[in-house]
């Protein structure tokens, strides 16, 4: 099935470009009467397509942002009949809570897109893009108590160095924090603009903007804690799929790939496998074809999809 149209219709209507939409769906192997969770609402292009193919299924959207909550709540007007959507304003980490909560012991899909909402690196009040002067703030969930500002303000040098080493895969991860930490003693840095125009001299000019970005991300990471969140969303998630249920995940950092490839191979984000006394492996799952990138059609319609790579898996 094509979505030309579908997607021309969304792109329209939506505020955010759904990344790799046909090849989720695909993956999903969605059964119309079946229950699904999408954990990453975002622009609601995911979850708008999911509740196209359902007829008596039911879907629950997680995303703990409160401006994505409000632009798509329409979407429940547009289910079709018979489905039941819940939209649940929470953090995905907290994924078993909530599924217990509502009392669903079991699902047939789980669709995670860990890429950043393309309105969060439009909106420049947000903080989230070096592209446009604003509070340094990053949060996901605008309730959160820590901004980047607070990150870039008060920690050490080493766990500066740290967050750009790990989440940014930045070698001069040591020269940008003792960069800030030398700068912030004069005065506070509050603003994305600040923070640019302090690292970008100890950028290579070739490489400048993609390291910034990788800076950004880094601490947009540590905000809003991604990498533990990605931890108890996927422990949560074998023991939530049924059999032949399905795990989509659209990562777009190594190291968020790599737990998930770990997960869907050994059933741990560590990935060490189990073994029973004959010696053989005991692993909860059966991957899916190769890992899926965007084709060129997808990359000139939406370039931000470039770094995106889609893993599946099904429930054994």
């Amino acid at each position: 099935m094509k979505y030309c149209s579908y997607l021309c219709a969304m792109e329209t209507s939506f505020y955010h470009i759904p990344v790799l939409l046909q090849p989720a769906l695909e993956g999903l192997n969605i059964r119309r009467d079946g229950t699904y969770v999408d954990v990453t609402l975002g622009g609601g292009g995911h979850s708008r397509a999911i509740l196209s193919q359902l007829q008596g299924g039911r879907l629950f959207s997680f995303d703990q942002d409160a401006d994505a909550i409000e632009k798509c709540s329409a979407l429940r007007e547009e289910a079709p009949n018979g489905n039941d959507w819940t939209l649940v304003r929470s953090n995905f980490r907290y994924l078993h809570n909530w599924m217990r909560y509502y009392e669903v012991d079991g699902v047939d899909g789980i669709l995670a897109d860990l890429g950043v909402s393309s309105h969060h690196l439009d909106a420049a009040e947000r903080g989230f893009s070096f592209r446009a002067d604003a509070p340094l703030d990053m949060r996901m969930n605008q309730s959160a108590q820590r901004s980047a500002a607070d990150i870039i303000n008060s920690y050490t040098a080493e766990q500066l160095t740290s967050i750009f080493r790990l989440y940014g895969e930045l070698h001069q991860a040591s020269r940008l924090a003792t960069a800030i930490v030398r700068a912030r003693a004069n005065r506070q840095i509050d603003t994305t603009l600040q923070l640019t125009e302090l690292l970008t001299p100890l950028l290579g000019r070739d490489r400048e903007k993609k390291d910034l970005a990788r800076a950004f991300q880094a601490l947009r990471i540590e905000v809003n804690g991604e990498m533990e969140a990605l931890r108890c969303m996927l422990t949560a998630a074998v023991q939530l799929l049924r059999p032949g249920g399905r795990l989509v995940v659209i990562a777009y950092h190594s190291l968020e790939d790599r737990m998930v490839k770990n997960l869907m191979r050994s059933g741990n984000v560590e990935g060490q496998t189990e073994q029973d006394v004959f010696g053989r492996c005991d692993v909860p799952f059966r991957l899916i074809g190769k890992p899926v990138v965007a084709d060129d059609d997808e990359l000139q319609r939406n370039p931000r999809s470039r770094s995106a790579r889609m893993r599946i898996a099904e429930k054994l």
